[in-house]
């Protein structure tokens, strides 16, 4: 989490800097979105789980106003991990999304939330399923291509523990998913 504090701070002197939101216009910006986004997966563990992955992920939401919005989303890890450990994980999220302007073609994004997420997993021959809640940070840039057409790139850090009881009697695997990924949104 520490590391979006500068890219939050950053986001926000670049928008006071800029001026180039008007307020007519930004009263004009809600409304339902849809949105996919795919990617390249890291996980980071102090366990056989490391690994890199693709990352799919399907997202609907709803704007505010230009500044806030609210988002969930389906999202697939995919498989991960070696012969001796691996798993799959799939999972829901909603989150707060804030969005700043800085021209009338790029907008800088942080959002944080909520991911609810299913795990089965394969530790030395024992196979067993978890599921568990953990939080999510992420920043990225949208590119408007026209006036309902975004393109966008971001990077999403999620906290995943993956608890496997049955299978070792250390079963907290402390498990890092970090997120880089291209995508787009069409705005209704």
């Amino acid at each position: 989490m520490k590391n979006f504090i500068p890219v939050i701070a950053g986001s926000i002197a670049l928008a006071s800097l800029s001026g180039v939101a008007k307020a007519e216009d930004m009263a004009n910006n809600s409304g339902l979105y849809v949105g996919g986004n795919y990617g390249y997966l890291k996980v980071d563990s102090d366990d056989d789980f490391d690994d890199n992955n693709d990352v799919v992920q399907g997202i609907v939401g709803y704007r505010l106003n230009s500044f806030l919005a609210v988002e969930g989303s389906y999202i697939d890890f995919g498989k991960y991990g070696g012969s001796a450990a691996n798993a799959k994980t799939t999972g829901y999220t909603a989150a707060l999304k804030g969005t700043i302007p800085i021209t009338q073609t790029v907008e800088l994004f942080a959002k944080a939330g909520q991911l609810w997420h299913d795990t089965d997993y394969n530790i030395a021959s024992v196979k067993g399923s978890s599921d568990d809640k953990s939080l999510f940070a992420g920043a990225g840039v949208n590119f408007n291509i026209t006036e309902n057409l975004l393109v966008n790139a971001q990077y999403t850090w999620y906290d995943v523990d993956l608890n496997a009881d049955n299978a070792s009697s250390d079963s907290e695997f402390d498990t890092d998913f970090k997120q880089a990924s291209v995508g787009a949104e069409y705005r209704f």
